[in-house]
């Protein structure tokens, strides 16, 4: 049976419901013969074509009117008469919005124009789409409220309205901007009055409101809001206090006012009601007439002027009051404190006429030479500026008048033995007076300089003729230093260990004082080492070397009779064979060596350097030579044989034969097969006509026999990968240098049948329909064969087919691969088909490949889908994620493949139907159970696409509730008043019970209220009131803000949170309280006269409003001469106090009373003193000033001293403070002064401190007394910087080289430069310069490579010591040999200073590293005395990677350099030096060096043997 007819007419009613614009919405037949209503369908708003398209027409038709005649405005009808169809088209696009009066669906109809007139009437629902915006009834609102108007009612009422149909998109929600604590605005549009206004503060309001519908579209509007002030506030000055400083001689308005000008107004801003100011007393009372206020600018003048000098205290207190003029009870006070100041009317002046100090040269940096003390009698003494004139003299002077070194380097008594300068004092105010002082330092001499010589190096010279007592040399050396400390004595300290030489003392002369034997050829030399001492107590000393060269008699001679050497032949002409070794004294007397045969291939040097003339060849010359060679120095000669031997080079490299090599191998030869031999020849014999064979290119195919030259195969061949290779054969001679021959040889691989032809697909599919006919080619196989020629050629064939049949179904066709049918398909008979074909190569043997084709026939469609139910039912959860799976759709197909190619029609925008029948939520789609709850679909299953089948179900979804929704608060009181008290949880208040909401369901709406975390005093019941359960104090806290949260009882749960103020009104419950306990003043009876204000009671009360507003009276007590004020508090002399004729005072109890109810009160003490005469009514000290001293580096809270004032009544106190030195200083409340911090001497010495005292009147008075603390000074040990120090030096440095200086410090005062040092124990490789530290060496050549370790002692002159270690490293590997001098025009002690700068600046240029290892004078003193020359001579070592670099190599580079050296040198000691490299001595013979360091290991053993000696000599001393 036939289904699908109706099926399909439903089918294309659906679909066409839903084309897209250009289509028709619906299509109808028209019924003429009784009229039919239907529904064309749903289209959303703006749809502009066809509507709906009407057939079936007969005769004629119309569009006409249905039930609103306004609907045809829209549409309009196309007809043709006699056609069969006629189409309802758009006249203007549909809007749901104009058709909102018939709930936006469009009514019309189409009559039958014939005698019947039946109407076939049309509705056509319009989707109302969100394309208006709300718009505001107007663009600007504006009100007016009083700073009064009530919280939580109705400021202004904003209107926005949305032309769209359906509340979905027509709802509006307001919201402002800027957000605002005052107010908040409704969704009704109503603005509501959240907090109470405040003028003062905000006077108006400027808000944006912006009306916004679900789908975001908006409006905006302005608003403004405007205060209005209300009078109901006290003026209020700018500050309660204010300060003015005036001039002693100032009148008139004060000229500066801190922190402004005096202003005060209504605290009402806006009615601002105008003032008149008024002074109501001034304190000390007796200036009351001295000043003015003008009444309605309040300004304060000076009517008298103050004289500071006759001032108790620096400050007048003037009390103003402000009063509106409109109510006189509303008034405000504030002080204003009047500084006078001084005016500079005094010079300074120092405590002398004149200074005149002496000072040690040389004396450090920041050193103390006197203190000159400067006054002054104007306040606060002298304030200004010291200075020495002229500035260029070496003096700087402090603020407190300590004159110091400022340059020390100008302190040499050598160049400037006094100087006299001036100290002018410089007052930094107007007039600006000035003074000066002369001052005269006269310098003491230091023994600074030490002995210096003309020369580090000294020579004489000892001949044959030698005499006993001739003098060989004679050494020289200065010393600018006075008396003593220039006076010189010579020694020698090292090289006289034969007693071959003697020294003058005080002339330097070195005299023979035995005669020495002189050694034939040799040169003796004798290093002495002469020291230069000073006469001072602490004595300086300077070293030079003294070289005495002792040659004996001349008698050249060779050291062997036969020398021999060989040469390679060939080399250029000047190859040195060997340097010959003679013995001669060089020297003194010059040799002459030369070549007696051979002299036109070969030369000699006077060094010995024997060499070629010529090049020597080994093949056509003797390959050995016997040269004579001869020495002479025109006396004595002697001769000597050199025999050289020539030996053989390289020169022949090996030869191939001309031309390349082709050769052939099969691409399935075996590894290791022969291919061919290339062999090359080398004309060279022995060891140079080896040849060996190598290979390059082949990757790895093929090696070479190293010996033969044969070429074999070393890998796999595939003529299909590779077809041939160029390798090139290298042939190289085993000589040295080697000589080497290269060939270029082609291998070319032969084919062999390897490959077996590959189809394209290992197995292939063909899909065929039963019914093609035969012949039809099904698909084309193809294969692949990379053999070449016949082995790659391919045929195909069919070697099985399943199932079998006879004759076959199908045929291949052998060359192109193509398979066709041969006969006929039957699906119900076969199914598949599985043939096996081969492809088989023309090799020989021949290669097969084998695949498989799978042929499957088709099935033809004839049974419709089934569902497995008509209804289908599902209950979700609204919360269901989007793209989630809601149930399958079960469909059955009886045809082949069943319904796998089938798909579902349906009409819904919610859920989608994939082909698998899974129904699952739209990935843009997201359900809301309170929007819609349920949903009901048609689904339509089609089993294919072409000609499909069709089956019909239904599908019910229900939405299930989930707690998606939070509660919601309702509108809110802010603030919620309630009045203060003391509540708790047994008696707790009832503030206001809030009802929330939940639009969900069940438990996920049922809203429960708490506070956001435990609050003490507020809590929620359980039917939302909000409580109060414990005590509200407004004193302690005004307002509360409560954070309230809103919890439904879903799972998960949801909550919302909000803000809730509770403010507190005012109680009285706070007693009013005076400033004070006692109030005490004293008045003169001269002075007394009626009204006098004596003093002014001043009580603060914590309440507000009318609870604060405090009144005055005497409770207690009496006296006809006293009055008070009871609003100001104001105490005033009643009468002039004529009948008084004795000092009275008058005790009364004055009570504070405010007006709350009941009203609450304090009292306090009034004392009045009536005095016929002026006693001391103020603090003062005892003493004006005072003078302590305590020892330095005490610990903190050490005692000082103590300081003691009288307030001179028993019924004040006093009370002590530190204006300065708080730091370093404290008080206690009974004057005793105590440190805070260790004191340093040599920090500083002096500590003028400021107490001040002030005692407990009111106003309080208050005195200062200066307290001069000296630090006295403790004897303290000196210090080194460090308990170790590390140096290092040559073991080559020469005696007195500078190592390292240890310089130690010493905390007390001047004790630094007269620190000795010394070693505490003595050492033969160190010692030290007692007064400067300076480490220096005595010998370290037996110490090389090794670390050696003294202990330096500094003393001070009162016998403390301090220690440190100076470990040395005594770096070998360099002589004396490799050291480079040279010289430049600067002092020794400069150059030294500088050091590491001259290294660094050496270094940077030569491109090694630098040491300097000794710096010494050349040509003259150096001494700081003026000289005509000043030279030094620097000696440094090179090292190139830890290697000693030959000092003929330095040298060399140095001249080359010298003008790149001298740029580096000038930025180190500036312009005009000069630089030079010095040309050393020839360096004496090895065995002469020997000799010297015998030398002085003997003086040093035998100065040990003294030390010893003596030690012995002591000890046994001590024990007897």
């Amino acid at each position: 049976m036939d289904t699908g007819g109706p099926i399909r007419a439903g089918l294309l009613l659906l679909v066409c419901a839903c084309v897209a614009t250009g289509s028709p919405i619906g299509t109808s037949d028209i019924n003429c013969a009784q009229g039919s209503s239907g529904n064309v369908g749903q289209v959303n708003e703006g749809y502009s074509g066809e509507v709906e398209v009407v057939r079936g027409i007969t005769g004629g038709v119309k569009l006409v009117p249905h039930i609103f005649p306004t609907h045809l405005q829209f549409v309009e009808l196309s007809f043709t008469p006699g056609d069969a169809a006629a189409t309802v088209r758009t006249v203007t696009p549909l809007d749901a919005d104009a058709l909102a009066a018939s709930d936006s669906t469009l009514y019309y109809s189409i009559m039958c124009d014939d005698m019947t007139k039946y109407n076939n009437t049309r509705t056509l629902k319009i989707n109302d789409l969100n394309d208006n915006q709300p718009i505001f009834g107007q663009k600007s609102y504006s009100a007016s409220v009083s700073e009064i108007h009530s919280v939580g009612s109705e400021v202004l009422q904003v209107s926005a309205v949305d032309a769209d149909s359906t509340p979905a998109n027509n709802r509006v929600a307001y919201s402002i901007e800027p957000t605002s604590e005052d107010f908040m605005v409704t969704n009704s549009g109503a603005f509501i009055l959240k907090r109470s206004l405040n003028y003062n503060i905000v006077q108006k309001y400027d808000f944006i409101v912006t009306a916004k519908d679900n789908g975001g579209l908006n409006d905006t509007a302005s608003v403004l809001i405007t205060v209005e002030d209300f009078d109901n506030l006290n003026p209020y000055f700018s500050h309660n206090v204010y300060q003015a400083f005036i001039p002693e001689n100032q009148v008139g308005p004060f000229r500066t006012l801190e922190p402004e000008a005096i202003k005060a107004q209504d605290g009402d801003l806006g009615i601002n009601v105008t003032l008149t100011y008024s002074i109501i007393s001034v304190s000390p009372d007796k200036y009351r007439t001295n000043f003015r206020v003008d009444s309605s600018s309040g300004v304060v003048s000076v009517l008298t002027a103050v004289d500071r000098e006759e001032m108790d205290s620096s400050a007048i207190s003037v009390s103003i009051q402000a009063a509106q003029t409109d109510d006189a009870l509303k008034t405000v006070g504030a002080v204003v404190s009047v500084f006078v100041e001084d005016v500079n009317d005094n010079p300074p002046e120092f405590d002398r006429p004149g200074y005149s100090v002496s000072l040690l040269e040389n004396s450090p940096v920041d050193s103390v030479v006197f203190k000159a003390a400067v006054s002054d009698q104007d306040q606060g003494g002298f304030v200004g500026t010291l200075r020495i004139v002229p500035e260029s003299s070496p003096f700087s002077v402090g603020s407190d008048g300590t004159v110091r070194v400022k340059n020390p380097s100008a302190l040499d008594r050598e160049t400037t033995e006094s100087f006299r300068f001036e100290i002018e004092a410089k007052e930094t105010d107007p007039p600006n007076a000035v003074v000066v002082v002369e001052v005269n330092v006269t310098l003491l001499d230091e023994n600074d300089n030490s002995p210096s010589f003309s020369t580090n190096t000294f020579e004489g010279k000892v001949f044959a003729n030698q005499t006993v007592g001739m003098q060989l040399v004679q050494v020289k050396a200065e010393d600018p230093d006075a008396g003593l400390n220039g006076q010189i004595k010579y020694s020698i300290d090292f090289g006289n260990k034969d007693g071959f030489f003697s020294i003058e003392e005080n002339r330097g002369e070195i005299l023979l004082a035995q005669t020495i034997p002189l050694v034939e050829n040799q040169i003796l030399e004798f290093p002495l080492y002469i020291t230069a001492r000073d006469g001072g107590a602490i004595s300086r000393s300077s070293s030079a070397q003294v070289k005495i060269r002792a040659p004996g008699d001349s008698k050249p001679q060779f050291v062997h009779e036969v020398y021999r050497g060989t040469v390679e032949e060939e080399r250029d002409p000047g190859v040195v064979i060997l340097r010959v070794a003679f013995h001669a004294v060089a020297a003194e007397i010059p040799v002459t060596l030369r070549v007696d045969s051979e002299a036109d291939k070969f030369i000699i040097s006077n060094r010995g350097e024997f060499s070629t003339r010529v090049k020597l060849d080994y093949d056509e010359a003797p390959h050995n030579y016997s040269v004579a060679i001869s020495i002479s120095d025109g006396v004595h000669s002697n001769s000597a044989v050199v025999e050289v031997q020539v030996t053989d080079v390289n020169d022949n490299s090996p030869v191939f034969a001309p031309g390349s090599v082709t050769t052939a191998v099969p691409e399935d030869a075996e590894v290791g097969s022969n291919v061919t031999a290339v062999t090359a020849t080398d004309k060279d014999s022995g060891f140079n006509k080896e040849i060996r064979y190598s290979l390059r290119g082949g990757e790895g195919r093929f090696s070479v026999d190293p010996v033969s030259g044969m070429l074999s195969v070393a890998g796999a061949l595939d003529r299909e990968t590779k077809a041939e290779y160029n390798l090139q054969l290298v042939a190289e001679d085993q000589g040295r240098p080697s000589g080497s021959a290269t060939a270029s040889l082609l291998v070319q691989v032969s084919d062999v049948n390897d490959n077996v032809p590959q189809f394209s697909e290992g197995e292939y599919r063909a899909d065929v329909l039963e019914t093609q006919p035969v012949g039809t080619s099904l698909l084309t196989l193809s294969a692949a064969d990379p053999d070449k020629e016949a082995n790659g050629s391919v045929t195909f064939s069919i070697f099985q087919q399943s199932p079998s049949s006879e004759p076959l179904v199908f045929e291949l066709d052998s060359s192109s691969g193509v398979l066709r049918l041969v006969r006929p398909l039957d699906y119900s008979e076969v199914k598949v088909y599985s043939l096996q074909v081969q492809a088989s190569d023309g090799g020989a043997p021949s290669l097969v490949g084998n695949s498989s084709v799978v042929v499957v026939v088709k099935d033809v469609n004839n049974n419709p889908p089934e569902f497995s139910k008509e209804i289908y039912s599902a209950d979700i959860y609204e919360n269901l994620a989007s793209g989630a799976s809601v149930l399958t759709l079960e469909v059955t197909d009886r045809d082949e493949g069943g319904f796998s190619n089938g798909y579902f029609l349906f009409d819904n925008d919610t859920f989608d139907i994939n082909k698998q029948g899974v129904v699952s939520l739209r990935n843009d789609v997201t359900l809301d159970r309170e929007t819609k709850d349920s949903y009901m679909i048609q689904v339509v299953a089609v089993d294919q696409v072409a000609a499909g089948l069709s089956a019909t179900a239904r599908l019910k979804v229900s939405v299930l509730d989930y707690n998606d929704n939070a509660p919601q608060f309702p509108s809110l009181p802010d603030p919620f008043l309630v009045a203060e008290g003391e509540y708790s949880e047994v008696a707790p208040m009832d503030l206001y019970s809030i009802e929330a909401t939940d639009a969900d369901l069940g438990p996920n709406g049922e809203v429960t209220l708490s506070l956001l975390g435990p609050h003490p005093l507020f809590r929620f019941r359980e039917d939302g009131t909000l409580l109060a359960v414990g005590s509200l104090d407004r004193e302690r806290q005004e307002t509360y803000e409560l954070f309230v949260r809103a919890s439904d009882g879903g799972s998960p749960q949801r909550e919302n949170i909000t803000s809730f103020r509770v403010s507190l009104l005012d109680v009285n419950d706070n007693r009013p309280q005076f400033s004070s306990s006692s109030y005490v003043s004293t008045v003169l009876l001269k002075e007394a006269q009626e009204g006098k204000l004596l003093l002014t009671l001043s009580a603060s009360d914590r309440d507000a409003g009318n609870n604060s507003l405090i009144g005055y009276s005497f409770s207690a007590g009496s006296s006809p001469y006293l009055a008070l004020d009871s609003e100001t508090g104001a105490v005033t002399l009643t009468s002039n106090l004529t009948d008084v004729t004795e000092d009275a005072t008058l005790v009364l109890t004055a009570m504070a009373k405010d007006h709350g109810r009941p009203p609450l009160n304090s009292t306090a003490r009034v004392v009045v003193n009536l005095r016929l005469v002026n006693l001391m009514e103020g603090v003062a000290f005892l003493s004006s000033s005072y003078n302590f001293s305590l020892p330095e580096n005490q610990a903190a809270g050490a005692p000082v001293g103590e300081v003691s004032a009288s307030s001179g009544s028993v019924l004040y106190d006093v009370a002590y403070a530190l204006k300065t030195h708080g730091d370093r200083f404290s008080v206690s409340p009974s004057g005793a002064l105590v440190t805070r911090t260790g004191l340093d001497k040599e920090e500083q010495e002096w500590y003028i401190l400021q107490v001040e005292a002030v005692d407990t009147r009111t106003p309080p008075t208050s005195a200062t007394a200066a307290v001069r603390v000296q630090v006295q000074d403790v004897n303290e040990s000196p210090r080194f910087a460090s308990e170790v120090h590390k140096a290092s030096v040559f073991s080559i440095a020469p005696y007195k080289t500078p190592v390292v200086r240890v310089e130690a410090s010493d905390p007390d005062d001047g004790e630094a430069s007269q620190l000795v040092y010394r070693l505490t124990e003595d050492s033969p490789h160190f010692d030290v310069d007692a007064s400067s530290g300076q480490l220096f060496v005595v010998s370290t050549a037996a110490l090389a490579g090794q670390t050696a370790a003294v202990e330096v002692e500094a003393r001070d002159p009162r016998g403390l010591s301090a220690t440190t270690r100076v470990e040395v490293e005594v770096q070998g590997g360099a002589s004396t040999g490799d050291v480079v001098v040279f010289s430049i025009n600067q002092p020794a002690n400069a150059v030294e200073k500088k050091r590491s700068e001259v290294e660094s600046s050496l270094g940077s240029v030569l491109g090694w590293t630098v040491s300097v290892i000794e710096v010494s004078s050349a040509g003259s003193s150096e001494s700081r005395a003026p000289r005509v020359l000043v030279e030094a001579l620097v000696g440094f070592l090179s090292f190139d990677g830890g290697a000693v670099v030959p000092s003929e190599e330095v040298t060399e580079k140095l001249r080359s350099q010298s003008a790149a050296v001298r740029v580096e040198l000038v930025k180190v000691f500036g312009e005009g030096l000069h630089f030079e490299v010095e040309v050393k001595s020839p360096s004496p013979a090895s065995s002469q060096d020997v000799v010297i360091a015998l030398s002085v290991m003997l003086a040093l053993s035998m100065l040990g043997m003294i030390v010893a000696v003596g030690l012995i000599v002591r000890n046994e001393s001590e024990n007897f």
